[in-house]
């Protein structure tokens, strides 16, 4: 059978849409934006109306997005950044981010705690997606206060309470980042309705390129740019821009914002079956965070009795693509620092995420179900007790 990709919160094909959008940027519109004649007139044209279309995606003014290399480098230019301002300021910013975030965050706030910021607080979250809002409140007493809270997380799916800690931040004039590179298109993501001061997207989860990202900055917050050497992206990101990529991404991010409405209850009936499908088969099953608000394309089941590396490589040889959380620790073996902050380090189930995408079918999680009951009972069989 053909093989079946349920690892759409990895990365997504580029869809024919954003491909035909981006080909007569490639083929005819090469010119550098920043260049004064016509050539770069017409691509600056091109890169302004890419932003315009992205803005208005996300109810942003376009003077608020920055074009960037992909997610990663956008959380990491909203923390170290806005944490090198304030220290510019004379200020040394306490740093509050949530337990379960990506390692692009995690690893930039221990950065800028290490060059000089103040204390990082790392908030707890339930397994119901609850944040510890009384560490927020000893974070937010320790002003100027930098807090980073993903909208969705990227292993377990949990819609995280964005707009609640958004008004704890605003109400002292705090700074606010929020990592929505699993939200868009998934759950409403609009600045004009939630007080974000930062928002990082990227283009690859959504259909668009890969290597490509945008940041918002609201007006008046200001950043310390992390890279030297040219005034583009109003001097917070130099380097000649990628105006293929630029239009790729608000293509992408505009189909998706439009598509949501549609294709998020779709997602979330197939990510029920197979949920059910799953608990009928394997005894134990736990599936993550399953009592929070979840994102409809990402389920993330635990299973007890099995090996989860060997579970992985088990599904790939039946033609089934899953992830063992999130894919973006290349070559790691370690467990799940999302998995050990809801449930504790000593849980030692196997873990494995089931990510849907815009072709998944009711089939396909049919499928994927039949095949990880066939597949655990085999390796429970041959797992030390």
């Amino acid at each position: 059978m053909h093989p079946l990709f349920l690892d759409h919160a990895a990365t997504t094909p580029v869809r024919r849409e954003v491909l035909d959008a981006m080909a007569p940027v490639l083929e005819q519109t090469f010119g550098n934006p920043s260049s004064t004649h016509r050539w770069g007139r017409e691509a600056a044209a091109v890169l302004a109306e890419a932003r315009a279309q992205a803005a208005a995606a996300l109810g942003a003014r376009f003077s608020e997005l920055h074009f960037v290399r992909g997610g990663t480098e956008s959380d990491n230019l909203a923390l170290l950044g806005r944490a090198a301002r304030l220290r510019g300021e004379g200020a040394h910013p306490c740093l509050a981010v949530s337990a379960v975030e990506h390692k692009a965050v995690l690893d930039a706030a221990r950065h800028a705690t290490a060059r000089g910021a103040g204390r990082l607080e790392v908030l707890d979250v339930s397994p119901g997606g609850e944040v510890d809002l009384d560490a927020l409140g000893r974070a937010l007493a320790r002003a100027p206060t930098l807090v980073s809270v993903m909208w969705v997380n990227n292993e377990v799916g949990m819609v995280l309470p964005v707009e609640e800690v958004a008004r704890r931040c605003r109400a002292v004039g705090a700074t606010f980042h929020s990592d929505a590179v699993q939200a868009v298109g998934k759950v409403p993501v609009r600045v004009d309705r939630v007080p974000v001061d930062l928002l990082t997207v990227t283009g690859h989860k959504i259909y668009g390129p890969k290597g490509t990202g945008l940041l918002f900055v609201r007006e008046g917050v200001h950043l310390s740019p992390l890279l030297h050497g040219g005034g583009q992206e109003r001097a917070l990101r130099p380097g000649t821009e990628d105006v293929a990529g630029a239009v790729g991404l608000a293509t992408a991010l505009s189909m998706a914002v439009a598509e949501r409405d549609a294709e998020a209850p779709r997602l979330e009936g197939l990510r029920n079956r197979l949920e059910a499908a799953l608990h009928a088969g394997i005894p134990g099953l736990r599936v993550n965070a399953a009592s929070a608000t979840r994102a409809p394309h990402v389920t993330s089941a635990s299973i007890p009795g099995v090996d989860g590396t060997s579970l992985v490589m088990a599904l790939d040889l039946e033609g089934l693509a899953v992830s063992g959380g999130s894919a973006c620790n290349s070559g790691a073996s370690t467990g799940s620092h999302v998995i050990a902050a809801l449930y504790g380090s000593a849980d030692d189930m196997a873990t494995i995420r089931y990510s849907l995408g815009r072709t998944t079918a009711a089939g396909d999680v049919d499928r994927a179900a039949e095949v990880t009951i066939r597949v655990v009972r085999r390796l429970a069989g041959t797992h030390p007790a």
